[in-house]
């Protein structure tokens, strides 16, 4: 293992198992984040006004960006193996916190499809919702480290390939606009919201 993994590793793991309040928040992240931006896309998919066109079509460029990562590290993962932390090192210098399965590690699959909604939702969304899915996405990535599960250049990869994912996304916001189209006529929104009659 590489001495900045290893480094960078102790540097933030090394908190584990101190604090009980911010273990549960970085088990939380590292755990359910994906959960998380799944109820935060329904949630502003639905706050939106009925007639809302444009950001909601920002909505499903975000999605796609998320998924686009995760299909690149799919691809890594079943090319290079990687052990994990808590398989590489020997028990007594890592803090697991969370269980996993004896996977590959790189790159993170949590911090891609995070930075890849994140990124995707840039200057497409709600500021709000932008803000929140990077500040999300940024705590993710350090969580992955911190419970013990990623090596530091795992989570660093992940960035980049979502970082990169969210630009594909934004690139072919045209041809997305049908699967936006769809979606909306399928909740009778946007262009496909019924009219309010007045007598």
């Amino acid at each position: 293992m590489n001495a900045f993994d290893l480094h960078w590793f102790h540097v933030i793991n090394q908190h584990a198992g101190q604090n009980p309040a911010l273990d549960h928040l970085m088990v939380f992240l590292a755990k359910y984040s994906l959960e998380t931006y799944a109820i935060l896309f329904i949630i502003a998919w639905f706050a939106l006004p009925r007639r809302e066109v444009d950001r909601r079509h920002g909505l499903v460029v975000a999605f796609v960006g998320g998924v686009i990562a995760l299909i690149i590290n799919t691809i890594i993962g079943a090319i290079w193996y990687r052990p994990r932390p808590f398989v590489a090192l020997p028990h007594d210098q890592v803090h697991q916190l969370i269980n996993h399965p004896n996977d590959t590690s790189f790159p993170s699959d949590h911090t891609a499809g995070g930075w890849g909604f994140a990124s995707g939702s840039w200057g497409r969304t709600a500021r709000w919702l932008s803000w929140v899915f990077t500040i999300l996405s940024l705590g993710v990535t350090i969580a992955r480290v911190y419970v013990g599960v990623h090596w530091p250049t795992d989570v660093l990869a992940g960035v980049v390939v979502g970082l990169v994912s969210g630009a594909i996304a934004r690139a072919f916001s045209g041809p997305l606009e049908h699967v936006s189209n769809l979606l909306m006529r399928i909740f009778r929104m946007g262009h496909y919201a019924r009219r309010r009659a007045y007598r």
